[in-house]
């Protein structure tokens, strides 16, 4: 009875070991001039860790190979008083390239707008319908925008419903309880990316990053040629969104995660794809314009 009673308990633990869909390593920097305990830092990291991966953020069941990996490093730029941090915050997520050992990133961002209470220990509570925290609000908004570009990578507009978990979210932040919240706050922070997303001006942004993925980047190992054309598809729509979006922070959010791939994807490409991508990339793109020099050569 004891052997069986011990499967079931097994059996219930390894489903909810592969029920989770984040896989979520955090690294906390203190900062040079530093007055609180080193191990609150490292319990921050810890707790943080837990909550995000412990957490289920939508109904679907995860394999373990099927956990989407981040990488988010805060820096603490200040410490304000012994609870009370200053910081920014770099996340990558990356996601497996069907066919392939390769990922791809769907999230390279950096924010620097990121203020926030802790306590050593101190329980990490969220709640879907109030505010409790910036803190846990900050990680479960960045937690669904990862699902939002996750699902859209695999169906066309699959990832709305976490895409609107963090458009809540960012709707229940009281007015003032911190910056990047508010379209007031500058032109690149949370308040604005959410809104590239889901402003209806958004579908063909939206079309392509289900092209861009699904149809191109999981296609590359069985169909190189098709899936390549089915990419210059994608930034194709990319060029006629940012024209009709213009600034619109999720095409920053694109270049910066596929700028270095969209190079790699071209080079040796056929020289009629390379101009018309070449073209597209340096006028979506014009800060980086130098590193799309390669696609030419």
């Amino acid at each position: 009875m004891r052997k069986i009673l011990f499967t079931i308990v097994l059996i219930f633990s390894l489903a909810t070991l592969y029920a989770q869909e984040l896989r979520v390593e955090v690294t906390i920097n203190s900062p040079k001039s530093q007055t609180v305990d080193p191990q609150v830092y490292n319990t921050l990291e810890l707790g943080l860790e837990e909550f995000l991966n412990n957490t289920k953020w939508t109904n679907d069941t995860y394999q373990e190979n099927e956990r989407i990996e981040i990488n988010m490093q805060i820096n603490i730029t200040e410490e304000i008083s012994a609870t009370s941090f200053s910081a920014e915050m770099f996340i990558q997520a990356i996601r497996p390239v069907f066919g392939s050992r390769q990922n791809t990133a769907l999230l390279e961002h950096a924010d620097k707008e990121f203020i926030f209470n802790y306590t050593e220990f101190q329980p990490l509570e969220f709640s879907e319908n109030a505010f409790t925290s910036n803190l846990t609000s900050f990680m479960a908004f960045y937690a669904y925008v990862i699902l939002g570009l996750d699902y859209d990578s695999f169906e066309l507009e699959g990832g709305t419903p976490y895409f609107q978990q963090a458009q809540d979210i960012l709707n229940a932040v009281p007015n003032g309880a911190s910056k990047g919240w508010s379209s007031l706050d500058g032109q690149r922070n949370r308040y604005w990316m959410i809104e590239s997303i889901l402003s209806p001006r958004a579908t063909e942004y939206r079309a392509a990053l289900y092209e861009y993925h699904r149809l191109g980047l999981d296609m590359m190992a069985s169909q190189p040629d098709v899936a390549r054309q089915n990419i210059s598809s994608a930034i194709q729509k990319l060029k006629s969104f940012s024209q009709s979006y213009l600034n619109a922070m999720s095409i920053q959010m694109f270049t910066d995660a596929k700028r270095d791939e969209i190079v790699d994807i071209y080079t040796g490409a056929p020289s009629n794809e390379k101009r018309s991508v070449h073209s597209i990339m340096v006028r979506i793109d014009p800060a980086n314009a130098s590193k799309y020099t390669k696609i030419r050569r």
